[in-house]
């Protein structure tokens, strides 16, 4: 029984890696997500450093003390002197009031670091996931083109050798064609070892084998969004989870001066003793039990300036979290700024294929084919119109996912969708 489910379970795995999987590209984020390895890295981090709370902000165990004082020697004994006791203590040590709810502050900095670590790790991957989807949506894209120019420069070439059969084309003329065929067979060859590159990207995302097939739509329609740098430098600063948890390190680490500068102050410890007192021998003498109560309060010398020099060190942890904080918003404003530029420049020459060439290209494609079949022009004219309107095609679908992936790019940047 247990074998003829294992056999199940096995055909079941071997045909889900058979087929093209059926799946939206918010289906495979999900999926990426979900399964993420890093994504589960941090969701354990953060949930070692909530558990750290408890373990930095409560008081330490107290004390429990047993002893013996003041026994003689060599007698040992606990009935001939009136100093010797038998004592069982108990202590606690206190820090100063306000430490312990500073350090919890500090721990709890720590959790929303961490969050923020895992949200930026989170959209990381789903701009990766999104780019790679695109890039694979345009390779196949290029691959159905050019199958489809193959296609037509075979229909060429069976028109080319019926004109070469009587006399109306040069065996030149077929070679030529034939030397086509073999480009575009070689091109298509080198796509497929593209579309295995992307596939195996997405798989890794997702845990799967790499050569798992994984079905494609067309790209989105999308309308071309109005960007300027300024407004994505405040998204970003409102989004952004890298910049966010830039500026709670810096919070965290004004905390940390807090507990710091808390080391000037004194710390406390508390201890009661209770000493059990034999009677006297020879004549019997009772004697009282006796009980001490202590107050220990330790003494905020700074030897050697080291609390100065941990105030210092915070101090200095601020200032390099507000400078890198700068350093990155420097960093962004010039990736949006490259950014926007190239957007622009992606809308421009999309709209002007849209409108022109591309139309031209067709036109010019379908005039040369008619004009060659009845003999008005060499196949030269038809050769070149078919690879001006491939090439045309072509292009505009890389600008097209060039835009796509760049506005991917974008709202990994914003932390938040480009609209």
């Amino acid at each position: 029984m247990n074998k003829f489910r294992i056999l199940i379970i096995g055909l079941i795995f071997f045909i889900s890696n058979s087929y093209p999987q059926k799946a939206s590209l918010q289906d495979l984020i999900d999926i990426a997500l979900q399964l993420s390895p890093e994504l589960k890295m941090y969701e354990a981090k953060t949930r070692a450093s909530e558990n750290r709370i408890q373990q930095n902000t409560n008081l330490p165990d107290p004390m429990l003390s047993f002893g013996v004082m003041d026994l003689p020697v060599p007698s040992l004994s606990f009935n001939r002197d009136m100093m010797t006791q038998k004592v069982v203590g108990l202590s606690q040590e206190f820090p100063f009031p306000g430490m312990l709810s500073a350090k919890e502050d500090v721990n709890r900095k720590e959790v929303e670091i961490v969050k923020q670590e895992y949200n930026d790790k989170r959209n990381e991957i789903i701009k990766d996931l999104t780019q790679s989807y695109y890039e694979l949506i345009y390779i196949r894209n290029e691959i159905e083109l050019t199958e489809k120019s193959r296609q037509l420069m075979k229909q060429i070439l069976d028109v080319v050798r019926s004109m070469y059969s009587v006399a109306d084309a040069s065996q030149q003329n077929v070679f030529r064609v034939e030397l086509e065929l073999t480009k575009m067979s070689e091109m298509i060859a080198a796509l497929k070892s593209e579309e295995a590159e992307q596939l195996s990207a997405i798989n890794s995302l997702l845990l799967r084998d790499p050569a798992t097939e994984i079905e494609t739509d067309s790209l989105p329609q999308f309308s071309f969004a109005r960007l300027n740098v300024d407004d994505l430098i405040s998204k970003a600063e409102a989004n952004r989870p890298y910049l966010r948890g830039i500026q709670i390190a810096e919070e965290k680490e004004k905390l940390n001066q807090s507990v710091a500068e808390y080391d000037f102050y004194p710390m406390f410890r508390l201890s009661a003793q209770y000493a059990f007192r034999e009677d006297l021998q020879p004549d019997g003498m009772p004697q009282d039990n006796m009980i001490s109560v202590m107050l220990d309060i330790s003494l905020p010398l700074n030897y050697g300036g080291k609390v100065s020099a941990m105030v210092e060190e915070t101090k200095s942890m601020q200032e390099m979290y507000r400078e890198q904080y700068s350093a990155s918003v420097q960093m962004l404003k010039r990736e949006f700024g490259m950014a926007v530029a190239k957007l622009n420049s992606l809308k421009n020459r999309i709209e002007l294929v849209e409108q022109g060439s591309l139309i031209q290209a067709k036109e010019n494609f379908n005039s040369a084919l008619a004009s060659y079949q009845v003999g008005e022009i060499d196949f030269m004219n038809v050769i070149e119109a078919q690879n001006n309107l491939y090439t045309i095609e072509k292009n505009l679908y890389r600008l097209k996912t060039d835009y796509l992936k760049q506005i991917a790019e974008l709202e990994f940047l914003t932390g938040m969708k480009i609209e």
